[in-house]
């Protein structure tokens, strides 16, 4: 994990998808914020620089910047997005508003004699996302890739291997993104030093290190990511782990139970603790989302100290925290933009200050990558292949006010929606699909009679890293038939819609 591949980050959404391609081509990647001192970098003796996009505009008034020493290190350089916009403004190019925005999918030709792009077709479909566009090239660079709306939507000086491109090769709507990078990096001459395998051995030796003769806390939900953290820590520690799970009246249908029978026969210390009560208590009359899941968290939170100073010499505690919640909550290594809080974020809907310390095995991590460590230590595919769940449980898929009934409605539709997938063999194929409950009324007719009930509607999507997702397309005789049962089995709700909202713009979750 040396010689590593810097990130400097400006902001943008992607940053943390951008470290994960590198890793996925074997390269150890970390990421700093915009702002990092040239020592600093200097001192981590990376092998490039990648300068990520963002959601300013390099002429804005506090935009985040570099100095142009950066440029004098002698290390190759990838500008994406806003990064080669900087990179143009700091040498001497000039960027300026386009009158045509670019959002979406967009054609662009390539320069394929570059080594950028070498292995790539001429004309190619890429991932855009900005509002400026470089209008000069800075001395000494050339154009190496155009779209008609951004005559130099790529440019290159290859003598001092510095590089920018107006698109996102780090989004896999990006055809050829992979072998852009891949190109980048061997023009680095980076090396394979980054595997899944030595992170795990990396990380089951730290978490080792660290609670050495103490004891740690883990919760529980049944769901991939406190799986698999509670997993490797039980690794590292052994018997000096407990795992919590929290009931909160929030889950699925009949997971509490089957969460526990589970973790029994796989051998963990498992400590059951039913909190409904308590949960729906707080939660009485609560519609705002933010706030739902900062009781949540909070609520969580108490749970697991009561339930920790029943313990000896407990000091840590175990969360399934991953980048993806990082990345939406709030601006962990620079200025990216919030989207949602989280209820395991510290910041983000945890608690400034908490009686224990936190143990996140997964942080640096996305789904997929958590999935394959799951494999790697053991863990069933029955419980690898499931579908995420939010930590705030089913109190996120109710919009508006959380009501015991609520709860028990939406965890019947939900079951039957789960059940039809599989009975199709989609579920495997999906990457999250569940039911969420709408507050909104409508007027239908069951029998002879008119009702004014609830709305249900199904999300699903497909996605390799949940930072952009795509509707699943499922047959409609599948929808039809869940909509069916949905309406003449589950009392209070007449009307079923299927949401086909990619993310962006919208979020996989309703809340």
């Amino acid at each position: 994990m040396q010689n590593p591949v810097l990130i400097l980050d400006f902001g943008s959404q992607y940053t943390q998808l951008i470290a994960r391609r590198v890793r996925e081509l074997g390269t150890y990647s970390l990421i700093l914020p915009f702002n990092a001192e040239p020592e600093t970098i200097s001192k981590l003796d990376p092998v490039a620089l990648i300068l990520s996009g963002g959601p300013q505009s390099v002429y804005g008034k506090g935009a985040p910047r570099v100095g142009p020493e950066i440029f004098n290190l002698g290390l190759p350089v990838l500008g994406i997005c806003y990064g080669m916009q900087l990179t143009a403004q700091i040498l001497e190019g000039k960027v300026q508003a386009s009158e045509d925005r670019e959002y979406g999918r967009a054609t662009i030709k390539v320069k394929t004699d570059v080594r950028l792009f070498a292995g790539t077709p001429q004309e190619q479909k890429v991932w855009m996302s900005h509002g400026d566009f470089v209008k000069r090239l800075p001395p000494g660079f050339k154009t190496i890739a155009s779209t008609g709306n951004a005559p130099i939507a790529g440019f290159a000086n290859e003598n001092r291997r510095i590089y920018g491109v107006q698109f996102h090769p780090e989004v896999h709507h990006t055809d050829y993104g992979t072998t852009i990078l891949k190109n980048f990096l061997e023009i680095a001459g980076a090396e394979e030093n980054w595997s899944l395998s030595s992170y795990k051995e990396h990380l089951i030796e730290d978490i080792r290190n660290r609670v050495q003769g103490t004891h740690a806390i883990a919760g529980l939900s049944g769901g991939v990511d406190s799986t698999v953290a509670a997993t490797i820590v039980a690794e590292a520690v052994g018997r000096n782990l407990t795992c919590i799970f929290v009931d909160t009246g929030l889950l699925r249908k009949n997971e509490a139970r089957e969460v526990v029978e589970f973790f029994k026969k796989f051998h963990l210390k498992v400590k059951k603790v039913d909190a409904s009560n308590l949960f729906f208590r707080k939660l009485a009359g609560v519609e705002d989302p933010q706030q739902k899941r900062k009781i949540i968290g909070a609520l969580f939170v108490d749970v697991f100290e009561r339930e920790a100073n029943k313990l000896l010499d407990v000091e840590y505690l175990v969360q399934g925290t991953l980048y993806p919640d990082v990345i939406e909550s709030i601006p962990v290594y620079g200025p990216s933009a919030s989207i949602k809080a989280h209820h395991n974020v510290k910041g983000g809907g945890m608690p400034e200050k908490i009686n224990l310390k936190l143990i996140e095995p997964l942080r640096m991590l996305f789904k997929d990558e958590v999935r394959r460590l799951g494999t790697e230590l053991g863990i069933p595919s029955t419980i690898i292949r499931r579908h995420p769940f939010p930590g705030p449980g089913l109190a996120v898929r109710i919009l508006g006010a959380v009501t015991r009934e609520k709860v028990k409605t939406l965890q019947e539709a939900d079951a039957i929606f789960l059940e039809e997938l599989r009975g199709a063999g989609l579920y495997d194929s999906i990457s999250q699909a569940f039911a969420a409950f709408l507050p909104v009324r409508s007027v239908g007719v069951m029998g002879d009679e008119r009702t004014y009930e609830h709305t249900c509607v199904l999300r699903a999507v497909v996605t390799q890293d949940f930072m952009t997702a795509d509707i699943a397309h499922i047959p409609y005789e599948v929808l039809g038939r869940t909509a069916s049962r949905i309406v003449n089995e589950v009392k209070g709700f007449n009307r079923v819609a299927y949401d086909i909202t990619t993310k962006p713009p919208a979020t996989i979750e309703w809340e």
